[in-house]
């Protein structure tokens, strides 16, 4: 499963919002993570992510509702809750994404 590395993505958040606030200058610490990342394969992943803890999730419960002895409903309901926590972070996401896409094409040039 693919997971997303969550120190370097608060280094690029705080990166950006030094670029927002004017600063324009990057940090030592921020630098190498500013630019170490390619946004497009870091949506992807996170993508990707989503889709194998819903696969997980949707895996478990299959298991459960046929009866396997091994499969508990706690670890159900927590891979669903999983499942359902990373997609609503997705869709937000994408809804800040397009937000600032329309936000771009309104311009004035």
């Amino acid at each position: 499963m693919n997971t997303i590395d969550h120190s370097g993505l608060l280094l690029q958040m705080r990166a950006l919002a030094a670029r927002a606030q004017g600063s324009g200058e990057l940090s030592p610490v921020t630098a190498p993570a500013a630019r170490g990342v390619d946004f497009g394969n870091a949506l992807k992943t996170a993508l990707d992510g989503v889709n194998a803890s819903q696969q997980t999730a949707k895996a478990l419960s299959e298991r459960f509702e046929k009866g396997d002895p091994k499969v508990d409903l706690s670890q159900v309901m927590i891979s669903m809750q999983k499942a359902n926590v990373s997609f609503q972070a997705v869709t937000q996401v994408r809804n800040k994404l397009v937000g600032a896409y329309q936000d771009i094409m309104n311009m004035p040039i």
